[in-house]
């Protein structure tokens, strides 16, 4: 680690002592920035992504009120728990993020069920961000450039696509960190260029003169021609139902705690780059998808087009800037499966560590070479793959990410509440003072609305999946015998016990 360490000996000393004070061996390379922490949650977000595959179920929902006032109330909500989220990563930054936060804050047994729903949730962001680079953005956009007709690519063409594209993430994720910066900080670049061009492009030809009252006009279109939900006659239940757009397009922003063993002084730089990733996103976000209201022919027809309308405002522009628009939407999703990979991994080495997963011992193993985490990366691209074989899965994985997600965020936010100033003494150098229990209070209210969101009706599954979950969980915890066997993450003596092993592990992985 000696070359890792020229002009930042301080901060990774300090990083590694703090560390090594949570009972952990500085294992995986610390070479990431505060912007590379930052965008590889701006990624993962990616505007470009949740803000055009999820667009259709907010402008079919409420019309455009649904974009223009839902993301705005949507990404108030997502702010509050950023911040929550961020003041704990500040004074835990460990790979394990959520999981060790809801383990300190609320016992081992809450910390396991938290581990798995943010596991299964970043399994299935994987999952649903990869089959959205095959459709929409390859089979609807890119096909058709190559002379491919998108009706003649069948279930074995998706999931040969999906695989080669997940595999070859996982294969750049192997060769270590510094790769995975590299392309994350350029999608980081790339995202605000293309979502600059788009935007001025969609408004430059637009088809008529720009009407803003279609982005406070609420319309309920639940159940009408292309509209992505049943008839519903309750307006509350129709705007809420839009605030999907922004739970799916919000989330994964819990990277830049999973990469926290990854990046230099990292009590300050995660919690920033939380806060500034979702900052971006949601201000660059509700440009983009408020332009996309405003330069279709009408609110109507664009709800007509169903999950079809951005293929329908791309087809507006110039031939010359659809190709170029529609490869660097399809590039920038391909970096984001990559960084979700990333994050995925992280998550699977950490409480594999703790031995919290079968096969842990193989599952925590780190690449001595390259410092990366190389069977946790390959075993979360083929869970990532099997999740996508059902041949209509998009909309499931799409919902229940973001819904398993949320839940696993709200939970150690929670507990903190009451956690703090008892179990919870120290905090890092972010820190809301006296407003964090009003804005965790907040945070616990809107991550709760905003999964109840993605439980409705027509996505009933993503409940059917929580209460197996749960059952599941309740079965291996009391029945199995998980309870005795688990040890959660180090705490109290055992941290102290840890420590020669610590030297241990970090003599064989410099040697």
């Amino acid at each position: 680690m000696s070359d890792q360490r020229d002009g930042v000996h301080a901060h990774l000393s300090e990083d590694e002592k703090q560390l090594h004070s949570m009972g952990y061996a500085q294992e995986l390379s610390r070479r990431m920035t505060g912007f590379s922490n930052f965008a590889i949650s701006f990624s993962i977000i990616c505007i470009l992504a949740g803000g055009i595959t999820a667009f259709p179920a907010a402008l079919s929902a409420g019309g455009g009120a649904s974009v223009g006032i839902g993301w705005l109330v949507g990404s108030a909500f997502v702010l509050m728990v950023a911040a929550s989220m961020a003041q704990i990563a500040s004074a835990y930054p460990t790979a394990g993020g959520l999981y060790h936060w809801g383990s300190i804050l609320g016992g081992r047994g809450y910390g396991w069920v938290v581990a798995w729903f943010n596991l299964l949730g970043l399994i299935f962001v994987v999952a649903s961000v990869n089959f959205g680079v095959y459709d929409p953005f390859f089979k609807t956009l890119i096909a058709p450039m190559l002379g491919i007709a998108p009706e003649s690519l069948g279930w074995g063409a998706q999931t040969l696509f999906i695989a080669l594209v997940t595999l070859s993430q996982a294969w750049l994720n192997h060769q270590g960190i510094r790769v995975t910066t590299w392309l994350t900080d350029l999608s980081g670049y790339l995202i605000f260029f293309v979502s600059m061009v788009l935007t001025v492009s969609l408004l430059l030809y637009a088809p008529g003169p720009l009407d803003f009252t279609r982005l406070f006009t609420f319309t309920n279109f639940t159940g009408s021609e292309g509209s992505l939900w049943p008839q519903n006659s309750s307006p509350l239940m129709v705007f809420l139902s839009g605030l999907l757009l922004t739970v799916y397009t919000l989330t994964g922003y819990d990277a830049s705690a999973h990469t926290s063993e990854e990046t230099r002084h990292a009590a300050v730089n995660v919690p920033k780059g939380i806060m500034l990733a979702v900052l971006w996103s949601a201000l660059f976000g509700y440009i983009l998808v408020s332009v996309f209201v405003l330069a279709m022919p009408s609110v109507e027809e664009g709800v007509k087009q169903g999950i079809g309308v951005f293929a329908a405002l791309l087809g507006m522009l110039p031939k010359p800037l659809q190709v170029g628009l529609g490869i660097g939407v399809f590039v920038v999703n391909y970096i984001c499966g990559l960084a979700c990979l990333t994050s995925t991994s992280r998550m699977i080495y950490a409480f594999a560590r703790d031995g919290g997963l079968p096969f842990s011992h193989a599952l925590k193993q780190v690449h001595h070479q390259h410092r990366t985490p190389v069977a946790a990366i390959w075993t979360g691209a083929l869970l990532a793959i099997a999740a996508t074989l059902y041949g209509d899965a998009f909309i499931v994985l799409s919902t229940a990410c973001a819904v398993l997600l949320y839940i696993s965020y709200v939970m150690p936010i929670t507990v903190g509440i009451f956690a703090e100033g008892r179990s919870w003494k120290h905090k890092g150098p972010f820190n809301l003072y006296s407003w964090s229990r009003p804005v965790a209070v907040l945070a616990t209210i809107g991550g709760l609305t905003l999964a109840f969101v993605g439980i409705q009706p027509p996505n009933e599954k993503v409940l059917y999946i929580i209460v197996a979950l749960l059952v599941v969980l309740a079965v291996f915890w009391h029945v199995i015998g998980v309870k005795k066997s688990f040890k959660g993450p180090p705490m109290g003596e055992r941290i102290g016990r840890h420590q020669a092993h610590i030297r241990e592990i970090e003599r064989e992985m410099e040697s």
